[in-house]
């Protein structure tokens, strides 16, 4: 990396699934990062194998209070995104979508710093377009279990356009839809975590209602690819955008992968589904393919099976910094990719 286009990038909820990721990226691209995190759902595990590099720092920090820094870029990835983990402080995780978002946009407006939102799919909420497009406003409940979540985020966008029109800030809002990969939390409650870990310990597939509903899942090297385009797109790419896989899978058929990609046996059992769940999400990602060039490359088995073979080493007790490096290669169309 040349001294010339070094940054210096701050990573909000840089120990979490997304946010541990994207740091491995940027160090390895020869950025200066700063990771900060609360821990609440993320972990020191998940950035353990970077902490000896000498452009990477770790500090514990929640973004619910302003942080005085000097950087050149802002990925805001930190909060909760799993309902299990959301849903058990519903205020704290609002706070983090909107005082989150405020303190970054803060420090954005203060250093002039480029900055990313992490937005999500969820703002759509049970969406009654199909497939779900940028300029769809969404069918949400404001007063649901999921509005915590929902409408933080929404809040959010709101935040981060008006930065943009006010005070002319340099804003990117990345629309992340059902994303998995190595180091995702085993009890996030998602479906691909609770899937590998019930194959994986010989316990029956959860699958909630009559399995008919569907989801479009993005492996996680993809998404870090997306969110980095992104970033570096031309200025004034300020409108949110859909980054995500338009492959859907029902999750019948989504147990049948893990089932193969673990070599299990589990039988599936069938439960009451969630409130406000939704039935369908499926992204329009004709806006990243034209500004970004980007669409997945990982199949949906290649995905599946370097994740399962990092569940199976969590589970065999082994941190990710003995264990990600080596199953986070998957197979592409031209060899082997991170």
């Amino acid at each position: 990396m040349k001294e010339l286009g070094r940054k210096r990038i701050l990573v909000t909820g840089g120990a979490g699934f997304l946010g541990s990721h994207l740091c491995e990226r940027l160090v390895e691209a020869g950025h200066d990062v700063l990771c900060v995190d609360n821990f609440f759902t993320g972990t020191r595990e998940n950035v353990a194998h970077l902490l000896g590099r000498s452009n990477f720092e770790l500090m514990r920090h929640d973004v619910t209070f302003p942080l005085y820094v000097e950087v050149d870029e802002i990925y805001n990835l930190a909060c909760p995104a799993s309902p299990v983990h959301y849903q058990y402080d519903p205020v704290r995780t609002t706070k983090t979508s909107v005082h989150g978002a405020i303190n970054m946009l803060g420090l954005a407006k203060r250093v002039r710093a480029k900055i990313f939102q992490a937005s999500t799919s969820e703002v759509y909420g049970d969406a009654r377009v199909h497939p779900q497009k940028e300029d769809y406003w969404g069918h949400v409940n404001p007063v649901g279990p999921r509005a915590c979540y929902d409408e933080g985020k929404r809040c959010a966008e709101t935040l981060f356009v008006d930065y943009r029109r006010q005070y002319g800030l340099e804003v990117r809002i990345a629309r992340i839809f059902n994303t998995y990969g190595p180091c995702m939390h085993p009890a996030d409650g998602r479906v691909v975590s609770n899937f590998m870990v019930q194959a994986l310990t010989n316990e029956p597939l959860t699958v909630y209602g009559d399995g008919s509903q569907t989801r479009s899942l993005c492996y996680v090297d993809d998404m870090i690819d997306a969110f980095i385009r992104l970033m570096d797109a031309p200025e004034g790419t300020c409108d949110p955008v859909n980054l995500g896989n338009p492959h859907e899978v029902s999750m019948l058929e989504l147990a049948e992968h893990v089932r193969r990609a673990t070599r299990s046996d589990s039988e599936i059992v069938f439960r009451p589904l969630p409130i406000d769940d939704p039935w369908h999400r499926q992204p329009d990602i004709s806006a990243a393919r034209a500004l970004l060039d980007w669409s997945p490359t990982t199949s949906l088995d290649a995905g599946l099976s370097a994740t399962a073979d990092h569940f199976r080493a969590r589970l065999a007790g082994r941190e990710r910094a003995a264990c990600c490096d080596e199953v986070r290669r998957v197979p592409s169309g031209d060899g082997f990719r991170r």
